[in-house]
């Protein structure tokens, strides 16, 4: 079964950490946002129904007609101002999102910039580490299997070597022998001269 523990380097994990801390924080800057709008969204539900609420229950107790025109103009002011402040909460929330989002960024691109430089230069490293032993391995077998009929030929050669060798030997010995046997007949002629 392959091991993904070794695939996984130093310099890559530092680098996913880095990553994982700036996503987190990123996060939970995100998270607070929307829990302020939340907040807020709710604020102004309440408000706004609590101020439905009374509208209506002095639109129901009017005696006269003026009376609930009247009631209903003095609320539509205080409502109108109200969702002015809405608007302004909600500007104020986007702008220190943003000074947040901005300093989390801030805090987090010098680690993640280091850490990717780190993995690349390992990733370069390492690649040119592996393209040399396959160049090497891609070399030896070149080296060895370029031309079959070479090793057939030298194979050859080396029979011919030792087959000349054993034939040079062998008429060495030959020549050996009849060396041998001439000097053994000169020998055998020069004792028959003489009585």
């Amino acid at each position: 079964m392959f091991s993904y523990a070794n695939a996984v380097t130093p310099a890559a994990k530092t680098h996913l950490d880095a990553h994982l801390a700036f996503f987190n924080d990123m996060s939970r800057s995100m998270f607070r946002t929307a829990q302020q709008f939340s907040d807020l969204n709710l604020q102004l539900v309440q408000t706004m129904m609590e101020e439905a609420a009374h509208t209506s229950h002095e639109l129901m107790t009017a005696n006269r007609p003026t009376e609930a025109l009247s009631a209903a103009a003095q609320r539509a002011q205080p409502a109108t101002d109200k969702l002015r402040a809405y608007q302004q909460h909600l500007t104020r929330i986007a702008a220190d999102t943003q000074v947040e989002l901005s300093k989390v960024a801030e805090e987090h691109v010098e680690s993640t910039s280091r850490t990717a430089k780190a993995l690349a230069e390992e990733v370069s490293r390492t690649t040119q580490d592996e393209a040399e032993r396959a160049l090497r391995t891609q070399q030896a077998a070149v080296d060895k299997f370029s031309d079959p009929f070479r090793l057939f030929a030298n194979g050859a050669q080396q029979w011919q070597d030792g087959h000349d060798n054993s034939a040079r030997k062998e008429a060495s010995g030959q020549a050996t022998a009849a060396q041998t046997a001439a000097h053994s007949a000169q020998a055998a002629s020069h004792a028959a001269k003489q009585p």
